[in-house]
């Protein structure tokens, strides 16, 4: 699930995407201008937009865009309290609504309800020993409150190694199964390719079977 962030507060705005991360796609942007244009070469499945950013606000930036035709869920923040602010927006098109200061976990839930009520697909997530998740979409490997993004190689090779749980693993099988004729790589660059991954996901979760391969467990 990708999601666009559009908050100005540069505090805020990082600990909003900070948490976010953990369990989506989190794109920031600090105003109305970066948004338009992240939407515009960007598919998004949801909208994140803080009301008093610099340029159009966030009501005037979702009107525009449902003038236009986009339907993209939006949920707008907000440190206003009237209800006169709540009514433009979901006269703009919003379907949620949520006001500063607030619990960040009632974010993620509201988040999951529009999942359901726009039939958002969530992507797979991957266990990796009980504390560690990877998101094939994302490419995001996530512990606690730290996540870490692997190149797209990188992640061909640990999503291989997770649909061969327990099975030694050769460096010509790899080659053979991740990359084309022409761009193989060589052990060395392989091997490379290998010491990262282990870097991030822990180097007891693929062992070396000396003159065999290697082998995830």
């Amino acid at each position: 699930m990708k999601i666009l962030l559009m908050e100005d507060d540069p505090v805020l705005g990082e600990i909003i995407a900070d948490y976010l991360q953990q369990y989506y796609n989190v794109e920031r942007v600090f105003d109305s201008a970066q948004a338009q244009e992240r939407i515009d070469t960007t598919h998004f499945d949801l909208l994140i937009l803080d009301i008093n950013v610099p340029g159009k606000s966030g009501i005037e930036l979702l009107g525009q865009l449902r003038s236009f035709h986009d339907t993209t869920p939006a949920l707008i923040i907000t440190a206003y309290e009237d209800t006169a602010h709540l009514k433009q927006s979901f006269d703009a098109g919003a379907h949620d609504y949520i006001r500063k200061p607030f619990d960040l976990e009632e974010l993620r839930l509201r988040i999951e309800k529009s999942c359901v009520l726009f039939h958002i697909e969530q992507e797979r997530a991957v266990q990796i020993g009980e504390e560690m998740t990877y998101y094939p979409l994302t490419h995001q490997v996530v512990e606690g409150d730290h996540a870490h993004t692997l190149r797209p190689k990188e992640a061909e090779i640990l999503e291989y190694f997770i649909a061969h749980p327990g099975r030694v693993i050769g460096n010509e099988e790899l080659i053979q199964n991740l990359w084309r004729y022409e761009e193989m790589p060589s052990d060395a660059t392989l091997r490379s390719y290998i010491r990262k991954i282990r870097e991030v996901i822990g180097k007891e979760r693929i062992t070396t079977q000396r003159g065999m391969g290697y082998r995830y467990e």
